[in-house]
């Protein structure tokens, strides 16, 4: 396996982060000895694409909210997400907006009093768009893996969708389940 290569697991990103801890992606980061940043490129009401309104369970094309980011792994193209939010629960908030949120999107929706009982996490493979090619700086012929991850509550309501992007070559994803 390349050092460059990036062991992604997924339970730092669903939970709240301490008072005064900064986001999950540059904790891990940092814990690897590296350094992780993001840029949000868009922030703002959306109307849903279909597999988005059907996870949310809202009316395809109602709005909703999204933030659209680009994650770098020491200053490079790691990742691109987007991050869907219910109307109900982001219209107003930070999640709208494009400043940082201290601790995270996760530690904010706590706050506001939506906390993940369950995720579901898809994950497939593929060619990128023109799009995904540019933003991730891949070869023409370089696959992505597309993990799409929906967050729901301790009533079964939708809270979140990801809908994450990443370049196959450069990824590993590990799943740690405990059973019992």
């Amino acid at each position: 396996m390349s050092t460059s290569r990036w062991v992604s697991t997924s339970m730092p990103y669903l939970t709240p982060r301490e008072r005064g801890q900064g986001d999950a992606w540059s904790a891990d980061a940092a814990a690897q000895g590296r350094r992780g940043s993001q840029r949000v490129v868009h922030a703002g009401e959306v109307r849903a694409p279909a597999e988005v309104a059907r996870l949310l369970d809202v009316p395809d094309g109602e709005p909703v909210v999204v933030r659209r980011r680009l994650i770098l792994l020491d200053d490079e193209p790691n990742e691109l997400t987007d991050t869907y939010y219910p109307i109900a629960i982001a219209r107003g908030t930070p999640l709208a907006g494009t400043a940082k949120i201290r601790g995270g999107a996760v530690t904010l929706l706590a706050e506001l009093g939506h906390v993940g009982a369950l995720v579901r996490e898809d994950v497939t493979a593929g060619l990128p768009d023109e799009q995904e090619l540019e933003a991730l700086r891949l070869a023409p012929a370089e696959p992505v893996l597309r993990l799409t991850r929906l967050t729901l509550d301790g009533d079964d309501k939708p809270i979140q969708v990801d809908r994450m992007v990443m370049p196959a070559q450069r990824q590993q994803l590990r799943y740690e389940i405990r059973i019992g």
